[in-house]
């Protein structure tokens, strides 16, 4: 038998017993081979990380500029020496951070980013420490959502800037929309609860006040506006919340109300006859104070950003107290004292990722 060569020779597959690939896994053989090659001949110069490597979003990019390259100089190596082996300073690096970094240390959260204006230098010690604390949050939980706190931090020093009418002596949260009456869908399941609870709520307010208005039994603030504190700047009150056990558990049943920063406190207010208090603004608009009537005379008033109102027993008022605010009694001795459950709850536009913030910016331990 003689061997003749073929002017076509055998695929690969039909020489080593395979069966022969069809047409379509061809193309994706010339793809793949096409593939590995783009990726070996993508590698990164020494020096830089790999593009398909990690890499979070507080990478750093750096812009070399080389005055060599620009004159046309010596070509430069990595290390900054010149070909010919004459040493020369490496070329300047300009930091273009993005984002901040994760730094062990918690330093690079301050570093400067460009296209944000700095923490203003005339900032006060205590809007420093907001901002201190803000950083702390980021670093463990992430700048999700934190948009207009970092906002609010960063123009603290111009709450004097803000109209008269809203002036929020502690924080202001921008871009929050705000009335000085809110309606009661805004907060429909708490309002309801509460007065629901109001029945309780009178009993457990009268026994107290029925011992004595006095500061060893629990009463504090100045003559005229005595509160019985359940919650004082987000710390319970052991000793009041056990005289009014039903309106405790009324409140951890809640949905919005603050207990966990120094935003936040519940209890109840009385106001004296012939008592008037007035031009006064709330810590701050990220909260809605919320009054039940308890005992209230007919001539009682209250007028929050120029808009009068009067509270009603048994029935909730949801007010902004970060708008110019005054209260009064204009009652006789007779009529006896005003009375009010008060209790601060969230803003309805003040999203869940913000408050969690605010709880731990605002930690009362803090």
């Amino acid at each position: 038998m003689h061997w003749w060569p073929s002017p076509f020779p055998l695929p690969l597959c039909a020489e080593l017993g395979f069966p022969p690939l069809n047409g379509l896994l061809w193309p994706l053989l010339l793809l793949f081979l096409w593939y590995c090659y783009r990726m070996g001949s993508d590698l990164p110069p020494p020096g830089r990380a790999h593009p398909g490597g990690k890499h979070k979003s507080g990478a750093r990019r750096f812009m070399m500029l080389s005055r060599g390259a620009a004159s046309g100089g010596p070509r430069e190596t990595a290390s900054g020496s010149e070909v010919s082996g004459v040493q020369q300073a490496p070329p300047p690096c300009i930091s273009m951070q993005t984002s901040e970094d994760e730094d062990p240390d918690g330093r690079e959260y301050l570093t400067p980013v460009p296209g944000r204006p700095l923490f203003p230098a005339q900032a006060s010690a205590a809007g420093r420490k907001l901002y201190a604390s803000l950083q702390e949050y980021a670093k463990r939980y992430g700048w999700v959502g934190m948009g207009r706190i970092h906002k609010a931090l960063r123009e603290q020093v111009r709450l004097s800037d803000h109209s008269t009418i809203q002036r929020p002596h502690l924080f202001f949260l921008p871009d929050v929309p705000s009335v000085p009456f809110f309606p009661r869908d805004a907060h429909r399941h708490d309002i309801e609860l509460l007065e629901a609870q109001y029945p309780l709520i009178l009993a457990e307010f009268q026994a107290v006040y029925q011992w004595g208005v006095d500061s060893k039994l629990g009463w504090s603030g100045p003559k005229g506006q005595t509160g019985f504190p359940l919650y004082s700047a987000g710390v319970c009150v052991a000793g009041n919340c056990r005289s009014c056990p039903y309106t405790y558990r009324t409140l951890l049943s809640l949905r919005t109300f603050i207990s966990s920063n120094s935003l936040g406190g519940a209890g109840f207010v009385l106001l004296g006859p012939g008592v008037t208090l007035g031009g006064s603004y709330g810590p701050t608009n990220a909260r809605l104070r919320c009054h039940l009537g308890l005992q209230t005379p007919p001539l009682c008033e209250l007028v929050v950003g120029g808009e009068p109102q009067r509270w009603s027993e048994g029935h909730c008022l949801l007010v902004d107290d970060s708008f110019l605010h005054t209260i009064s009694h204009k009652g006789p001795p007779e009529d006896g004292p005003r009375a009010i459950f008060s209790v601060d709850l969230w803003h309805p536009n003040v999203a869940a990722a913000e408050r969690q913030a605010l709880d731990f910016i605002f930690n009362p331990d803090l």
